[in-house]
């Protein structure tokens, strides 16, 4: 498969070499092996096999090669080597760091991470826009998706689940950029969430029975806040023989039971048809026998068809939405449902809304970087055209520590649910005293 009689040429030069030095090198090893490497053979060789072979071979061409490196930049270019033929170039070494969350790549000069909630600057960086380009048609690929001037944009993801959205140009003026948003290898349930502090016992004891009961949740909040998160650990209360169908547009929920039916959107092809959109899957699931129809984020028209799912025998249905607070996300639904053109008048649609969900959970993303669930409140009905909402659990920022993290406490509201008889029907005994309104201690790391 690798015809040994190419050579790396010679070049001398001795002592620590600079940065770019050290890229010349690597682009010459790079170009040399991918020239002897034979392509058929290649795609029917086991990926194993394959690596091993490239690395074997790569040993050999660094070891003809006349620059005197250490045994420490041996291996360094030895695996940006690989990540190069493998993986995503320089975005590898980062992607092998647990405590990045999200990688922004401005361009091919500027890269930034999210490291425990606070973003910097990277020392990662790409040759030229040129290679950052390969670097994202090789994701779009791998996705089985395109991105190119006809279709400038990417949505997609990594084979470990992780968000991949890419702009290029004419829409990105200043190069390629693209987004990684992470998730960790393992997801984070509501035992940790508690020992983080982004919530309190008080507030998993209510809603574990809310979920098991069958309650219709809508989690809102902002970008990187923690919403897929959150639905995600509060997926372990769902029954596990309940049939339940997600539908995303880039699959990234990880749910915590196994009967799960995932269906993922596809975007329209070079002609311009072939298009599945999330109203499309959701009036398909629907046709799937589901007990539970969870969306990873609504954001369009199929709001309306949301609704009307909750309201026909799909209890229990969760949703996040983009919002600043529990009553943006009311008036998002909103807006969302007069998207799908049906001309509703505004009181309709707010009946159809606070008959067909029970509970709105916000979280933030406070100073410094911290997740929290700053609202737990409860939609009690109408009273005119106004939708009615009472807050039970909330968190209360008080300052920005010395650390540079937001600090606060959270309290119980005073409020006893209206839901609690439905709960009650549904053998989740819980007393009143969890609602009296109080300030409620809570314990977090770090």
């Amino acid at each position: 498969m690798i015809n040994n009689s190419q050579l790396l040429p010679v070049a001398a030069n001795a002592g620590q070499y600079e940065p770019d030095l050290i890229q010349q090198i690597k682009v010459t090893v790079h170009r040399k092996l991918v020239e002897t490497l034979d392509l058929l053979e290649a795609q029917r060789v086991p990926l194993e096999k394959l690596h091993a072979q490239c690395e074997r071979r790569l040993e050999q061409l660094l070891g003809e090669q006349s620059y005197p490196l250490s045994a420490r930049e041996r291996e360094h270019l030895l695996r940006e080597v690989m990540d190069e033929i493998f993986g995503l170039g320089p975005l590898e070494g980062i992607l092998r760091d647990p405590n990045i969350s999200d990688i922004l790549v401005n361009g091919s000069r500027n890269v930034y991470v999210e490291r425990n909630g606070r973003l910097e600057r990277s020392d990662a960086c790409f040759r030229d826009d040129q290679h950052l380009m390969q670097v994202i048609q090789r994701v779009a690929a791998r996705a089985g998706r395109r991105i190119d001037e006809s279709s400038p944009m990417l949505d997609a993801r990594l084979s470990d689940g992780s968000r991949v959205n890419a702009i290029i140009p004419p829409l990105a003026l200043d190069g390629p950029t693209m987004s990684v948003r992470r998730f960790g290898a393992t997801p984070l349930d509501i035992d940790r969430l508690v020992a983080l502090g982004a919530m309190v016992p008080e507030m998993v004891t209510f809603l574990e029975a809310c979920v098991s009961s069958r309650m219709n949740l809508l989690i809102s909040g902002g970008t990187g806040s923690g919403k897929t998160t959150l639905l995600n650990a509060l997926s372990r209360w769902i029954a596990e023989d309940d049939r339940a169908v997600t539908i995303e547009d880039a699959a990234e929920l990880r749910l915590q039971k196994r009967h799960v039916v995932r269906l993922e959107t596809r975007p329209p092809n070079i002609e311009g048809v072939g298009e599945v959109t999330q109203r499309d899957l959701l009036r398909n699931a629907l046709r799937m026998r589901p007990d539970r129809i969870i969306i990873g984020e609504v954001r369009g028209a199929e709001a309306l068809d949301m609704l009307q799912a909750m309201n026909t025998g799909h209890d229990g249905s969760m949703t996040t939405a983009h919002a600043n607070s529990p009553r943006d996300a009311l008036g998002r639904v909103e807006n969302m449902v007069s998207m799908a053109g049906l001309n509703y008048p505004v009181q309709v649609i707010r009946q159809q809304v606070s008959s067909s969900l029970d509970l709105i959970i916000h979280v933030d993303r406070l100073t410094g970087g911290r997740r929290r669930i700053v609202n737990v409140a409860e939609i009690t009905g109408m009273e005119s055209d106004v939708v009615l909402l009472q807050d039970l659990f909330r968190f209360v920022q008080t300052r920005v520590g010395r650390d540079g993290h937001a600090e606060g406490h959270f309290e119980a509201c005073g409020i006893r649910p209206r839901l609690l008889d439905r709960l009650a029907a549904e053998g989740h005994e819980i007393t009143d005293a969890l609602f009296r309104r109080r300030r409620i201690a809570h314990r977090q790391e770090g």
